[in-house]
């Protein structure tokens, strides 16, 4: 079997962390199994017997010195035959190795060079660079945070000792995939950052420029690599790094020699300190057993690349000892510490991290939004249920009264039956010592005994109509903790995304000659990885803009007193629902005359045209749009700010400008705080049904027609609604959207109001109908929709429709006074708006079957099923024609009746009774009250659209 790269890998990684970690006993088994394996692997031979054994012991022995380290202690175990023989071995496939070079030398000059392995060599090749650009990213990132912190701390020994180990893992794992460019700047920098760290190379404004610009270096090439382009060496980097950490300039010869001599030391023992820090001892001697073990399954690897110069030829044996963290001289006078035992048996907690692919964790997301979409539809079939057994309940209860009433009836026909009947029975027992049944009565006692079977039913439903509840409640909090769970593993700081903010201000300023520095308040917070991702670009072109539009030349800003570093500013803060990005400079200001002549110029805007300056700076929202003179790498190029803002508003999201002349730009961005699963407020406006989010709504309130009529009208432009003392102006939604326009005819008393705020802007936006409060999973739409303006998304509901979520920011801020005419009585279409008919029933098949009819015939339908319940809904609305029946429970149709034409607002609503009471009696007292028309049950249908017909032409006469 070969040796493969997972092998040296692990031996490689565990050699690193344990020097890390001090475990110098554990580096010097693994550093020299690690060269011994490199050496079989690039001679491109399989592993001889006596090494496989030498290996397998390697890895046990690790594991019991892994284990002795642990908090339980224990005894080391003794390494020395195990390093000589392995060091034995080194040296034989050394020599091995030496003699293969010379014959392919040979073989090299007699024209048979033969051809590299292809193939499954490539593929191992392929995943070390995978690991390393995911790898190597986030270490450029934390020393980009490390660097920033070193600018300010530049006497902290610990900032210069975290950028030493970055920069030592990033140059193992650059060198490990291939990418010796990589590799070798790394290096540099390293040996530059001993040097610091030794005192040998003082910090200086030389030192910080060529640092950075290095770094800056750093990130170029790990581009071309994730692009797969060329990753070219950085030659003049490279020497300028070496000429500051050897700058004869700065130091004196001896010292530069005993810097040199020191570097030389240094790398002789380099190979040994090439680890990588990321896991633990155990984890990676774990990771070595199993390379061993799994050795004879591998496939061939390719050779490793040759070590650079300085690295040829090391001595097997030679020390392992790590580049020096600190200044020597802190080491000569640091106090002797506790002995190792005492500091190894503190325990400490290890947790498990794992990689997950951030699409299947997307997936995952948008099931557990789905599983609450499916349970919002069980709520719904709950709500039904329960509203259905709420009627089964009634319906039993007045069977229950009519039986009785049936039994009192038949009790007392029985002694007129044994007076019929007194010739054939007995004398000897009266009728009421002597049950005598008919045949009435016999059935009038099955059907109590069927209502008593119908009533334990519904008592049994009812219970597993509970438990339903109960698991469906305990299903909903699961789900809810899956979801929070889910999201949590989505959330990611903002900091990770300071370090290439910092790098772009920097870049952009260097490129335009200008002198800038960014700062960053609330990098702690967290957002949804997708949003973040998303919202990188935008924040890159507003701070490009910052710098090449905002913050003026130094010699500028000095003429004008201010500082010649311009200061661009980051600020990120959570709000309700939403996550808030502000991004200021302390330039210029817009140009507010250079945007309206390129608005003019490009027939925007007319040239006599009267706009205010904030209307004037979105202009450059508009595709297409710059200002800028010339075109460079920065700016100019007129795809910007409307892309940034089609972006920004397909993430939900809004986009703000204030620009104040002479003193700096403010873009303010509005994103939601999670693209998975929100709250909304679900209303209704005409016949669409829009989600509002209930981050945005600040409370709802039920408006008189007669006060909406006031907002609506001629000069409301200027009038505003009060509430807990703030001003909302008026606007119907539906105007707003484009939809429809506000219908305030009929006799609806009040409206409902939804109380908005975006930003700075309040409203209060008049609906037809509020539909209640729901957790709606967002969904993103396409291209096509997300850029009109007002529509952040959409959701499914549990019925399966599907409706669009409103943006309220955007339809706040387009303001504008609805102005609708209120067309007299006289002069409105009746067509226009339906009639709405009240039906007030006890009986559930009968409100059923009259509201099936009146809607087959372009009819709204309300219905009640009770006098008291009939009281609150017309509270809200007065219909057209009320329905009625005479016995009901709580308030019978007699009492409703009184007290609609006792009530000045729905005395003149006309009322036709529908009942079984069909005497005169029954019809001499509706007639008292104010019944318009009487019919009888079962009704029909015919006879009753014409009693509708004719009772509301009656009503508009007298009108």
């Amino acid at each position: 079997c070969r040796p493969t790269d997972a092998l040296v890998r692990a031996l490689h990684t565990l050699h690193g962390s344990a020097r890390m970690a001090g475990a110098d006993a554990v580096a010097e088994v693994a550093g020299l199994a690690e060269r011994y394996v490199k050496a079989v692997q690039a001679r491109q031979a399989p592993l001889p017997p006596e090494g496989r054994e030498a290996l397998a012991e390697a890895a046990g022995l690790i594991g019991d010195m892994v284990a002795a380290l642990g908090p339980e202690g224990g005894e080391m175990p003794d390494t020395g035959a195990l390093l000589e023989r392995l060091g034995a071995l080194h040296a034989r496939e050394q020599e091995a190795l030496e003699a293969a070079e010379a014959a392919a030398a040979d073989e090299a000059a007699a024209g048979g060079e033969s051809a590299p392995a292809e193939g499954a060599e490539a593929g191992g090749r392929d995943e070390l660079l995978e690991i390393f650009l995911e790898e190597g990213a986030e270490i450029l990132d934390s020393s980009e945070m490390l660097l920033h912190r070193w600018h300010q701390e530049h006497e902290s020994p610990d900032v210069v000792r975290q950028l030493q180990r970055e920069l030592h893992t990033l140059k193992g794992g650059a060198r490990m995939a291939g990418i010796e460019a990589i590799g070798n700047l790394a290096h540099a920098l390293e040996s530059l950052f001993t040097a610091v760290a030794d005192g040998h190379v003082p910090v200086s404004e030389r030192l910080l420029d060529t640092v950075q610009r290095a770094f800056d270096e750093l990130h170029r090439m790990l581009e071309d690599a994730r692009a797969q382009r060329p990753v070219a060496a950085a030659e003049a980097i490279l020497q300028e790094v070496e000429n500051v950490r050897l700058g004869t300039a700065a130091l004196s010869d001896e010292s530069a020699a005993a810097i040199a001599g020191e570097e030389a030391d240094r790398e002789a023992r380099e190979e040994a300190a090439e680890g990588e820090p990321a896991a633990g001892p155990e984890e990676e001697a774990g990771e070595a057993r199993e390379a061993v073990a799994a050795g004879g399954e591998a496939r061939a690897e390719p050779p490793e690349p040759a070590a650079p110069a300085e690295e040829a030829g090391k001595e097997p044996g030679a020390g392992a000892e790590v580049v020096p963290l600190r200044p020597r001289r802190a080491e000569e006078e640091r106090e002797p510490g506790p002995p190792p035992v005492e500091r190894r048996a503190r325990p400490r907690i290890h947790y498990e991290t794992v990689r997950v692919r951030a699409d299947l964790l997307d997936q995952l997301v948008n099931l557990a939004g789905e599983i609450s979409i499916y349970r919002s539809r069980l709520e719904q079939q709950f709500g039904s249920f329960r509203f259905n057994l709420t009627e089964l309940e009634q319906t039993v209860t007045r069977l229950r009264e009519q039986l009785r009433r049936l039994e009192i009836e038949t009790e007392a026909q029985i002694l007129a039956t044994y007076q019929t009947e007194a010739g054939t029975l007995r004398e000897d027992f009266d009728p009421l010592e002597l049950d005598r049944y008919s045949t009435v009565q016999q059935l009038s006692r099955a059907l109590a005994e069927s209502v008593n079977d119908l009533v334990s039913i519904q008592g049994l439903l009812e219970n597993l109509t509970r438990e339903s509840e109960t698991l469906l409640l305990q299903q909903s909090r699961v789900t809810t903790d899956l979801q929070e769970g889910l999201m949590r593993t989505r959330m990611v700081p903002f900091s990770g995304l300071v370090p290439r903010m910092r790098r772009i201000v920097r870049q952009a300023a260097e490129e335009l000659g200008r002198k800038a520095e960014l700062s960053v308040s609330g990098a702690d917070a967290e957002l949804d990885r997708t949003v973040l991702d998303r919202v990188t670009a935008p924040l890159e072109h507003m701070l490009r803009n910052a710098v090449s539009h905002g913050i003026e030349p130094p010699e500028e800003r000095r003429r004008r007193g201010k500082d010649e570093v311009g200061r661009v500013h980051v600020a990120v803060a959570r709000e309700g629902n939403e996550v808030v990005i502000r991004v200021s400079d302390d330039g210029a200001g817009m140009d507010l005359e250079a945007i309206r002549r390129k608005a003019v110029e490009r027939g925007l805007l007319a040239p006599d045209a009267q706009v205010d300056d904030d209307d004037l700076v979105r202009f450059i929202f508009e595709s297409g749009f710059s200002t800028a003179a010339e075109v460079t790498q920065v700016a100019g190029r007129g795809v910007g700010m409307d892309v940034v803002n089609a972006e920004i508003k397909q993430l939900g999201g809004s986009l703000d400008i204030a620009s104040r002349p002479g003193q700096g730009t403010t873009f303010t961005i509005r994103l939601p705080f999670t693209l998975a699963v929100s709250r909304a407020l679900l209303v209704r406006v005409g016949e669409d049904v829009f989600a509002v989010p209930l981050a945005s709504v600040e409370g709802v309130v039920r408006m008189e027609r007669d006060t909406l009529e006031r907002f609506y009208g001629e000069g409301g432009e200027g009038l505003t609604y009060e509430y807990a003392g703030n001003r909302y102006r008026v606007e119907y939604l539906g105007r707003l959207l484009g939809t429809c326009e506000p219908v305030l005819g009929g006799e609806r008393a009040r409206f409902p109001v939804l109380l908005v705020r975006a930003g700075e802007h309040r409203t209060a936006l008049q609906v037809d109908a509020i539909m209640g409060a729901r957790e709606i999973v967002v969904k993103s739409v396409g291209p096509q929709i997300a850029t009109v303006r007002g529509i952040a998304g959409a959701t499914i509901l549990g019925d399966g429709r599907v409706v669009l979520i409103l943006d309220i920011g955007p339809l706040v801020r387009m303001g504008g006074t609805v102005t609708v005419h209120v067309p007299p009585a006289e002069e409105a279409a009746e067509e226009v708006r339906p009639t709405t008919v009240m039906v007030v029933d006890d009986s559930i098949t009968m409100r059923r079957v009259t509201a099936r009819l009146l809607e087959r015939n372009q009819m709204q339908v309300l219905t009640a099923k009770d006098g008291v319940d009939a009281l609150a809904k017309l509270q809200e609305t007065v219909p057209d024609v009320i329905l009625l029946d005479i016995e009901m429970p709580r308030m019978d149709g007699y009492e409703l009746a009184t007290h609609i034409r006792n009530e000045e607002r729905l005395r003149d609503i006309p009322i036709i009774m529908i009942t079984s009471r069909t005497g005169a009696k029954h019809r001499e007292r509706a007639a008292e009250i104010g019944v318009d028309r009487y019919l009888g049950k079962p009704y029909q249908e015919a006879e009753l659209l014409e009693s509708i017909e004719a009772v509301l032409r009656e009503r508009h006469g007298h009108a």
